[in-house]
Order: C-alpha cells, then sequence, then structure tokens
C-alpha cells in the first residue's frame, strides 16, 4: 500500500498524516513549495515527545493539485488517496481562484486515480455541499443539493468537487466523501476555524445565537481512516458531534481560556449593516473579515444529523467540550508560549 496526501500542511491534512505514520503505512504527501513543513512538525509535537521516527516516514513532494505535471510524479505508485486539499473562502473575489483549485484540482486528483488505477480515494467535503432541507428536523446525506438554495462560492465548488469525484467513480474509482462541519482543531491558528479561538482570546466581545454543526478533527481523521480501511464504498457521510448556538461555541472557549465571555449579541440587522461597510474597504485594497455570506450564515439554524456514520462504522464523537479544553491548552503553549 502506497498513500498520497494532498492539503498535508492543513489542519485535517497534518492530523491525517500523524494517524497514518501510527499505522507505520508508506506515505507520499504533497505541498506547494510556498506552503511551510513547520505546522505539520508543530501537530506531530501534539502527538510524540520525539517526532523525527515518524515524521521522517513522510516523502514529501513539491506539486499543486492544478499543476498536471508535478502531480504525475506524486502519483507513481500510489494505491490510495486522501485528497484534503481545497481553498476555504467566503469573499466574492475568491470565487475563480475556488473554481480552480477546488473543482479543476478535485477533476485532476479524481484523473490520476482512475489512470493509475488508485484501489480507493477519500475525499473531504463539507457541510455547504449538503442540500439544508431537514428530514425529520435535521439535514442528513439524501438531499438534493441546488444553487438556489447553496448560491455562495464555496459551497458551489465544494459540490462541483464532489460531482468530479462521483463522475470517477462512474468509471471505476471507489470513493467515499465525508462532508465536515466546522472543525475544530490545533495547529491551524491563524487559518480556518483556529482564528476562533485567537479571537476570544483576544477578548471577543459579539456573538449570535446562529447554529450549526461541529466536530474534533481527531474524529474527521478517525471517520476518514476506518471508511478507507472498510469496504464502503460510493458513499457520503456527515460529520458533526454536536449541534451548537455559536454563544454556546464561544462561551465555552472563553471559558476554557479563563477569559470573559463575549456579551454583546448582534442582530440580523446589525449584520447587514456590518458587512456593507467591510465591503467598502475593498476600495482600498483590504480584505474584510465580515462578507455577505458570513454575515448571513451566522443567524442560520441547521442541526445535521451523523447518524448514517455512526451507523456505519460504529464512530463515537468526541464532546465538542474536551476538544475545545485540548485545542485551547494547545493555544497557550503554541502561541502564547505558555507551559501547560
Amino acid at each position: 500500500m502506497m498513500i498520497l496526501v494532498t492539503g498535508g500542511t492543513g489542519l485535517v491534512g497534518a492530523h491525517l498524516l500523524v494517524s497514518l505514520t501510527q499505522q507505520n503505512e508508506k506515505i507520499r504527501a504533497i505541498h506547494r513549495e510556498s506552503s511551510s513543513l513547520e505546522v505539520v512538525k508543530n501537530v506531530f509535537s501534539y502527538y510524540y515527545d520525539d517526532i523525527e521516527p515518524f515524521y521522517s516516514q513522510i516523502e514529501w513532494i513539491v506539486a499543486d493539485i492544478v499543476d498536471i505535471t508535478s502531480l504525475e510524479k506524486a502519483f507513481k505508485g500510489i494505491t490510495h488517496v486522501y485528497h484534503a486539499a481545497a481553498i476555504v473562502s467566503f469573499s466574492p473575489k475568491d470565487y475563480w481562484k475556488m473554481r480552480k483549485i477546488n473543482i479543476e484540482g478535485t477533476a485532476n486528483i479524481v484523473n490520476f486515480s482512475i489512470a493509475q488505477n488508485v484501489k480507493k480515494l477519500c475525499y473531504v467535503s463539507s457541510i455547504a455541499a449538503v442540500d439544508k432541507t431537514p428530514k425529520n428536523g435535521f439535514i442528513d446525506e439524501t438531499g438534493d443539493w441546488s444553487v438556489e438554495t447553496n448560491n455562495y462560492g464555496y459551497a458551489i465548488t465544494k459540490h462541483g468537487a464532489e460531482t468530479e469525484v462521483w463522475r470517477g467513480t462512474q468509471e471505476g474509482l471507489d470513493a467515499v466523501i465525508v462532508n465536515p462541519g466546522v472543525i475544530l482543531g490545533s495547529g491551524s491558528w491563524n487559518t480556518s476555524s483556529g482564528q476562533i479561538f485567537s479571537k476570544v482570546h483576544d477578548g471577543l466581545r459579539f456573538y449570535t445565537e446562529g447554529t450549526t454543526g461541529y466536530v474534533g478533527v481527531k474524529d474527521v481523521v478517525k471517520a476518514m481512516v476506518q471508511l478507507m480501511e472498510s469496504d464502503i464504498i460510493n458513499e457520503r457521510f456527515i460529520l458533526v458531534a454536536e449541534n451548537l448556538q455559536l454563544k454556546e461555541l464561544l462561551f465555552q472557549i472563553a471559558d476554557a481560556f479563563g477569559k470573559k465571555r463575549p456579551s454583546i449579541k448582534v442582530s440580523k440587522m446589525l449584520s447587514e449593516i456590518a458587512w456593507r461597510i467591510a465591503s467598502i474597504v475593498t476600495i482600498f485594497g483590504i480584505q474584510p473579515t465580515l462578507t455577505k455570506q458570513t454575515a448571513s450564515s451566522i443567524h442560520n439554524q441547521y442541526y445535521f444529523s451523523n447518524k448514517k456514520i455512526e451507523s456505519a462504522i460504529g464512530l463515537i464523537f468526541e464532546p465538542i467540550s474536551k476538544t475545545i479544553r485540548e485545542t485551547c491548552r494547545e493555544y497557550r503553549k503554541d502561541v502564547l508560549n505558555i507551559k501547560v
């Protein structure tokens, strides 16, 4: 067995590499020339006192999922693929970049997997690509995705990437797709959900009561590995440990840090005004942190079902409170240089 991991320097990819090295698998991971491997080494330090015997198992190759020439070398001898590389953005200006990386890049991974007779592929999608029509009060994997109701760039490109994977299954590729909720975990402090922890630690004052699904990165990795080792093929699985109000999540993080809880509730109307004001700064070349999509999403009430993955592999999710405590502890060590 020879495993290829894309997106190895990201939150999911780095923790996945740890899991794979624990099993002494032959592992190849790709990274762009501009990306730093120090983030990965730091994630390994959460698990091992001496990282070298495990980290050295990884064969790193400089490649880009939108560069076919570089992928030719990466795919030589590969039998299994974990595709976690993607760009996450809710800014309209990044739409075409997301289409290229998320859709075209996934198409390239699928095409090489077919050509190299890869035995199985696991694609990391998102709950953004899941239809939000609830069944018996919860959103599950059975809905028909519609661009009319999921019409923001990130969701469109993740759905487009899934379509490429399903196309691959029609051409003989065995695959599984995971749709994680908001992934929480240690390592990527300046991107994705890592910013939630830094903002709360620095004294975030605002909250909303929107609800969505959250999951620890360790559970995402556990589900991916178990699905790849199983006989399950051509299925997708929502990965959500708990459905929480954003308010509750922020309060738990603040409590774990020993910080004051956010105290100002933001209404939908205030969010609508704020994103419009924030968008003005783009005139001066400044990237706004609040966009039309994020202003809307922080008020949505989404409840996701995790019954399918629990039934398929017997996965027992870690409580989000435990994930938060561990992540806050690692944040103190990594960012604040506090021994814990």
